[in-house]
């Protein structure tokens, strides 16, 4: 049985009557040195539950990609949204991150009635939200959520492996480890680096 039940909004001291759709959101790629910050928005169904879900750091990279297709396939409906690297270094990752989740969420095919979201900040939203830390290991929405934030930016590393695989990213994904610091000492920077992290800021000399 989904975490996500029509008593749950009262759990966490909302007052909300009635059974109501409730949405779980989470974001992938705050911490990176490359590439979009991703969110996603599910609302998931009690009648197709989903065995295994938890935060997407806590599985292997293949029980990640099966979920992903369990998620799509059965959650009443998800959605994926980015902000771009430009948006990242002309608002900021945090203000990024929320705009990326607010993306997520009004990107739903159906309203949600409360939007359940990962960590300790809300975007703006025109429906009731809650913060939940650690709420990709509380609320099966939002462990959902994360799972396909992750799987679909992991896919965007990929690609960015394909086209420029001198930096790495196939296995970094895009965070600050020694190889992809070398890697930029040694290639500089490319288009979906963002400027406004430190370390990128220290090689192009800004």
């Amino acid at each position: 049985m989904p975490k996500e039940k029509p008593s749950e909004p009262q759990q966490l001291g909302l007052q909300w009557q009635g059974p109501t759709l409730i949405a779980g959101v989470d974001e992938a790629g705050r911490g990176p040195l490359a590439g979009p910050v991703v969110a996603a928005a599910v609302i998931l169904s009690d009648e197709h539950p989903i065995a295994g879900l938890a935060d997407s750091k806590k599985l292997t990279a293949r029980h990640r990609e099966r979920l992903f297709d369990e998620i799509r396939a059965k959650a009443l409906c998800c959605c994926i949204a980015e902000a771009s690297v430009e948006e990242i270094d002309e608002l900021n990752i945090l203000h990024a991150t929320m705009l990326a989740m607010k993306r997520a969420v009004e990107g739903l095919r159906l309203k949600a009635g409360l939007v359940l979201v990962d960590g300790n900040r809300i975007p703006m939203l025109k429906v009731p939200a809650e913060a939940i830390v650690k709420g990709d290991d509380k609320v099966q929405a939002i462990s959902a959520a994360s799972i396909l934030a992750k799987v679909h930016r992991d896919r965007l590393c990929i690609q960015l492996h394909e086209a420029h695989p001198e930096y790495g990213f196939a296995k970094h994904k895009g965070y600050p480890t020694a190889e992809h610091l070398a890697a930029l000492r040694e290639h500089g920077a490319i288009d979906a680096h963002r400027r406004s992290f430190a370390p990128v800021r220290a090689v192009l000399g800004l």
